[in-house]
């Protein structure tokens, strides 16, 4: 007979994960629009918990904001193989890069956060290359082997040029950044105008 411990386990766990979703997204909201030092209720009222449960997963305001970070960089990296089997292979490049943009754009509400000094996001340039360094070398071989896209650039140096792009200027919005980032994805392309579209 399975005890009754056994069988609550799982469930329990089910129900933490989705408390840390919820927070995660609740946070990543709350962070854009009310920056990253918002009441802690703000984001467990949007996240449908108690502080308690916040404060039992994200001890930290800093374990939460790596969270935010982590979890938007995941799901960056996790686009790739769906955007492969989606589009020809310089298409999904590129609709690939316009997430990692956006991805680029949300962290600027975070970046006196991610910059404060504080131990906890010392791990964080080193994730963000081992996720999305295999995701975009894999879509940069895939549109170099088919012919659409220049093979002298690899994904490394790739990254760190439109991180660099991405990076705010006084009176501008991501918009001047996607821009900006168009001009570089038009110069990867062998021929042709590239667009960018959500």
């Amino acid at each position: 007979m399975v005890s009754q411990d056994k069988t609550l386990a799982p469930r329990r766990r089910a129900d933490a994960r989705r408390n840390v979703d919820a927070l995660i997204e609740a946070a990543r909201t709350v962070f854009a629009t009310s920056g990253v030092d918002a009441p802690a209720k703000e984001i467990t009222d949007l996240a449908g918990v108690g502080v308690g449960t916040l404060y039992r997963h994200f001890p930290q305001r800093s374990d939460l904001v790596k969270a935010v970070v982590e979890s938007g960089i995941d799901a960056v990296a996790d686009a790739g193989p769906a955007l492969s089997a989606g589009h020809a292979p310089a298409e999904a490049l590129i609709r690939w890069i316009h997430r990692f943009t956006e991805l680029l754009a949300t962290k600027r509400g975070l970046a006196s956060a991610l910059h404060s000094g504080d131990p906890a996001f010392e791990g964080l340039p080193d994730y963000f290359l081992q996720r999305l360094g295999p995701t975009l070398a894999a879509l940069l071989d895939a549109a170099v082997a088919d012919g659409t896209v220049r093979d002298d650039i690899g994904a490394e140096d790739l990254l760190h040029a439109i991180t660099s792009l991405c990076r705010p200027v006084p009176g501008r919005g991501p918009e001047h950044n996607q821009r900006i980032v168009a001009v570089l994805v038009d110069g990867l392309r062998r021929g042709g105008r590239a667009v960018i579209e959500p």
